[in-house]
């Protein structure tokens, strides 16, 4: 039961995670417009394939602070102030509104490398799985043994692929709304940010 909770909010905040546009997702929808679904999906794969190594980093840092009171309280107080930003600024940008951009350029046909690459350039999801990780463990009594890891790292891969496949098969079809797509998948990641705020909030509090 304790592995299910584990795959499922892992999974799901992943998924949520790569919603609003940025550098992975909106390399994907391009890739789409100007070389068609199946190099979209190989760039999918390929960035997907990189948020295991992501993940992975980012759990084994979060096992380390766990074991190092100190540096777990420095963490989770740094983790706060992130989760607090990234709250405002995601609330500003729904706010503001934001242009996907569709320029056209010439097809580039390793589309895998080229989900790779621009993987490796995103480097947000190590502090967030990082946070992710630590608020599994608010009551401070989760064993990051190698099932846990697994199932961490294969979730978070899995619902970073789940959103891109969705840019993949739906982006075409959403191209004309992608200011309100825009606006809304932003105030539905304020609501996450400050969802882990409150977590991370109490898990200060309770240490």
């Amino acid at each position: 039961m304790e592995e299910t909770k584990i795959f499922l909010i892992t999974y799901f905040a992943a998924l949520l995670g790569v919603v609003p546009p940025g550098l992975v997702n909106m390399t994907v929808a391009k890739t789409c417009l100007e070389q068609g679904k199946k190099n979209g999906l190989y760039v999918a794969a390929g960035a997907s394939f990189v948020v295991i190594f992501q993940a992975l980093i980012a759990i084994l840092l979060v096992k380390y602070i766990f074991d190092n009171p100190f540096v777990k309280n420095i963490l989770l107080r740094a983790g706060l102030v992130i989760f607090l930003l990234l709250t405002i600024y995601f609330y500003v940008q729904a706010r503001r509104g934001t242009h996907m951009e569709t320029h056209s350029k010439k097809a580039n046909t390793n589309s895998i490398f080229k989900g790779v690459l621009v993987a490796v350039l995103n480097l947000f999801p190590i502090p967030f799985f990082c946070a992710l990780a630590a608020g599994l463990n608010i009551g401070g009594d989760v064993d990051y043994h190698i099932t846990f890891i697994l199932l961490f790292i294969i979730a978070a891969s899995l619902g970073t692929f789940t959103t891109l496949y969705f840019y993949v098969v739906s982006f075409l079809k959403i191209e004309e709304k992608t200011e309100m797509f825009s606006k809304y998948s932003n105030y539905f990641m304020a609501a996450l940010m400050l969802v882990l705020v409150i977590i991370t909030f109490i898990r200060i509090f309770l240490s």
